[in-house]
């Protein structure tokens, strides 16, 4: 029945006898269903992840049970293998059925990467099985079968767009799109999933920063000035509910600074493009386009930024509510008071994008040219491991500022301090303490990066699956 069936729909018997092989392997219960967990224990090998399993089950599960019967299987790779020999033939620009390093190169520059004959080359011997530096459509078909880069258009996704992880600091110059991106929602969604995740993140390690807030503002000779003292200090002082004081704001800041930068970049790059359409902008180009959007962005947020400062350093029934807080400010302070520190903090946008983004392409590019001979896919944890590399750097580069405007935000909030400016409290801090005291804080705030990035990252690949699933959209749809 099987044979007169694969006869109908022009597969080929041998391979659809392969594909029943293949499905009694992954049904490890043997109930003749395959649900998520025994398609990622099977397919394991393949280092897919739980999200592109589950896209695997969703594209194929046509009775929407949450598994996959045989039917359902073998019309899944027959949809899947006529998408892969239209990409395929997309690719071979000189239809001699074979894919060369030129083409792969070609193909990746059209897409916004540009990598060199060599980098193309690593790219190409990781689907050659032959070593012929060719690469044919079997070959293609058997890499990609179960791959969760479907074309080679997610391959330069998984290289133009870094990993959406907020740590609560600058967040990162801007992932570019495609137009096809933004007229599908695809943007949307990803900006959706990165603020949840950055919300659960910035809430969980929520006490880390308050500390980091304490100690940039009154160092070591207040009862905070150690990680262990200042978090007892703050616990003593307001209960345990203290350790998350000014965590409100600091969430509420995520969606507007996030969708402001966005449109700023996007404008910023048509400015600086001109009339020219398609690709990307060059590293040079993103660090400038990215630094002014993120100046755009502060500019307009910066008040929730001082706001988030005072609420954060705030005694128990100091203020009632974020509002009663702006209030006081406003009637004790003046308007400026809702930009104290904003030139430190500008300042401090432009190390960090340009050291972050720099870092962070080189680790990528480097990994490609050292590490790409068993897939062209960088994986999840280098990506992570880059993005929390190049962030730190950044940190390291700007955190002096950082201190400096947070010193700035809260200088009327402490008792007898004097309203210094920026290079009169940079100098005050450096004939105190020393170039050490402008780290102020900075343990606090390097222990919460790994539970930041964690929890960010985990909490942003569960959203993005849900959001994609629960909107009808999802990465198979971007090669329809």
């Amino acid at each position: 029945m099987w044979r007169a069936r694969c006869q109908d729909s022009g597969v080929d018997p041998e391979r659809e006898r392969l594909w029943a092989e293949l499905f009694a392997q992954l049904d490890l219960n043997k109930d003749g269903r395959i649900d998520v967990n025994e398609l990622r224990v099977g397919l394991a090998a393949r280092g897919m992840s739980w999200s592109s399993v589950e896209e695997i089950v969703r594209a194929g599960d046509v009775n929407k049970d949450g598994q996959l019967d045989f039917e359902e299987f073998t019309e899944y790779l027959r949809s899947h293998e006529k998408r892969l020999r239209l990409m395929f033939r997309s690719l071979d620009r000189n239809n001699d059925g074979e894919l060369d390093v030129g083409e792969i190169q070609q193909s990746l520059h059209n897409l916004g990467v540009d990598v060199t004959l060599e980098q193309a080359a690593k790219i190409l011997q990781s689907m050659d099985k032959d070593q012929s530096m060719t690469i044919d459509w079997f070959e293609w078909r058997d890499h990609f079968l179960f791959n969760p880069l479907l074309n080679m258009e997610e391959i330069a996704q998984y290289w133009k767009h870094s990993v959406m992880l907020d740590i609560g600091e600058h967040l990162t110059v801007p992932d570019e799109f495609s137009e096809k991106e933004k007229q599908s929602g695809f943007v949307w969604r990803q900006l959706m999933a990165g603020a949840v995740a950055g919300s659960v993140s910035r809430t969980g390690t929520a006490p880390l920063d308050r500390l980091k807030v304490f100690l940039q503002v009154h160092g070591q000779s207040s009862d905070k000035g150690t990680v262990w003292r200042g978090l007892r200090a703050m616990v003593k002082e307001g209960g345990l509910a203290a350790l998350w004081r000014g965590n409100g704001i600091n969430v509420l800041k995520i969606a507007p600074e996030t969708a402001i930068k966005f449109m700023a970049y996007e404008q910023i790059k048509r400015l600086m493009r001109g009339s020219k359409e398609g690709g990307t902008l060059k590293v040079q180009e993103r660090f400038v386009a990215g630094s002014l959007a993120g100046a755009t962005a502060q500019t307009v947020i910066y008040p929730m930024e001082v706001l988030k400062t005072r609420l954060t350093l705030r005694k128990t029934g100091q203020y009632s509510s974020v509002a009663d807080c702006a209030k006081q400010i406003l009637q004790k302070e003046g308007v400026l008071a809702f930009y104290k520190g904003y030139l430190p903090n500008m300042l401090g946008i432009i190390p960090y994008a340009g050291i972050d983004l720099a870092v962070y392409e080189t680790l990528k590019n480097a990994w490609l040219q050292r590490y790409s001979e068993g897939s062209p896919d960088p994986g999840v944890l280098v990506l992570v491991g880059c993005g929390t590399a190049s962030s730190t750097c950044g940190q390291l580069a700007s955190y002096p500022l950082a201190l400096i405007r947070t010193r700035m935000q809260a200088q009327a909030s402490v008792k007898g301090a004097p309203q210094l400016s920026m290079l009169t409290l940079f100098r005050s801090i450096v004939a105190q303490d020393g170039v050490v005291g402008l780290y102020r804080g900075i343990a606090p705030n390097f222990l919460k990066v790994i539970p930041a990035v964690s929890i960010s990252y985990v909490v942003y690949e569960h959203m993005r699956a849900l959001i994609f699933r629960y909107t009808g959209y999802g990465p198979l749809d971007a090669v329809k």
